[in-house]
C-alpha cells in the first residue's frame, strides 16, 4: 500500500464549504443557516472550518424539494424531515417483521 492509498484511506473525502455551497447551488450564508438548525451534518476542524461529507449534497436536495413542494421555513423542515425519517425507520421495521411472518408492533 503507498503513502497515498494509505492517506486517501485515512481520510474519507468530505466538502469545504465553499465546495459544498457550489455543488448544491446554495449561497453559503444559508448553507451556515442550515447548519446552524441542525439540518445538514457537518464537522469542524481545528480552525472552526465546515466540512460535509458527500451524502450530504442529497440531503440539500431533500431540503430544497421541501421547501419547494410545502412551501415551508427551514426551521419547519427540521420536524417534517424528523418526521419522513421516522416513518422510513417503521415502515423499514414493518418490512422486516413481514419477512419473518411476525406481527410488527408485537
Amino acid at each position: 500500500m503507498t503513502a497515498v492509498t494509505h492517506f486517501a484511506l485515512a481520510r474519507p473525502y468530505r466538502l469545504s464549504l465553499d465546495s459544498y455551497a457550489q455543488a448544491t447551488g446554495v449561497h453559503p450564508e444559508l448553507v451556515r443557516r442550515l447548519v446552524a438548525l441542525g439540518l445538514l451534518e457537518v464537522t469542524r476542524d481545528a480552525q472552526g472550518r465546515l466540512w460535509f461529507d458527500p451524502s450530504q449534497v442529497k440531503e440539500m436536495a431533500r431540503i430544497q424539494r421541501l421547501r419547494m413542494s410545502l412551501n415551508l421555513g427551514y426551521s419547519a423542515i427540521g420536524l417534517v424531515v424528523e418526521l419522513l425519517d421516522r416513518i422510513a425507520e417503521l415502515e423499514k421495521a414493518q418490512r422486516r417483521m413481514s419477512r419473518r411472518g411476525g406481527a410488527p408492533w408485537t
